[in-house]
């Protein structure tokens, strides 16, 4: 029994309606990420790569798409095509941000690795709004010929030198000195943003007590923002008795 033909428009992840420019584009995109060169020991990425190429030399020539138009129109369905990675199940993947960028929103590309494609990577642009919390999960429509999948991206809070993330909460460490912590006053630190908050010392506060900022942590799944939890730590004052 015969091969079935390839449909090389489906090879391309294109319609019948496409232009040249766009044949030309997804060719070069999908030769970008299926080389041979690129997985030298799959198989699958050869034949790949030459579905790709004979695609592209049918399509992009005038005469010889008319003949293959003629020939998936006289098959009255078209060709089996040669997908380029089969999607069954959607991807996720986690994205770490600075803390700042919770706060005035971010852009960025992701790329995301292809389970259909072992090595290769897609690459999508994410969109954070301002004011996200962490936690919060994104869900994009993947690329041709990828359709029926999704990416799910996840945001997350990047490790931070001043601050332990916990959900929309803060954690940090105040040193004072035992004068302070004797008789309470007001101390600042800088915020997630930069910028300098007061915190009250109460007198007689204990080694490792923890003190709360209340709405001055990273914006909460439900609006508002967490609050920072801030732990006291001081040396014990010396004293010493001359004989």
């Amino acid at each position: 029994m015969p091969a079935a033909k390839l449909n090389h428009y489906a090879t391309l992840g294109l319609g019948r309606s496409a232009t040249i420019a766009q044949i030309r584009d997804a060719y070069r995109r999908f030769q970008k990420r299926h080389h041979p060169d690129l997985h030298p020991d799959s198989p699958e990425a050869l034949q790949r790569s030459q579905a790709l190429n004979e695609a592209h030399v049918i399509l992009s020539d005038p005469a010889r798409r008319r003949a293959y138009d003629r020939d998936l129109d006289s098959e009255g369905k078209g060709a089996p095509s040669l997908r380029i990675g089969k999607i069954d199940r959607d991807v996720s993947q986690d994205v770490q941000l600075r803390l700042e960028e919770f706060f005035r929103g971010s852009s960025l590309d992701v790329r995301v690795k292809d389970p259909a494609n072992p090595g290769g990577l897609e690459t999508y642009q994410l969109i954070v709004p301002p004011n996200t919390a962490p936690g919060t999960r994104f869900r994009i429509v993947r690329h041709e010929p990828f359709r029926g999948g999704f990416v799910q991206i996840r945001v997350r809070a990047s490790p931070n030198f001043r601050f332990k993330v916990r959900g929309s909460e803060l954690k940090c460490e105040l040193r004072i000195s035992p004068q302070l912590a004797t008789k309470g006053g007001t101390e600042r630190i800088a915020g997630p943003t930069g910028t300098q908050l007061a915190i009250s010392i109460p007198a007689g506060v204990r080694r490792g007590e923890v003190l709360r900022i209340a709405g001055e942590g990273l914006p909460a799944p439900r609006g508002g923002r967490g609050d920072i939890l801030v732990r006291v730590t001081y040396r014990p004052e010396v004293r010493v008795t001359r004989r």
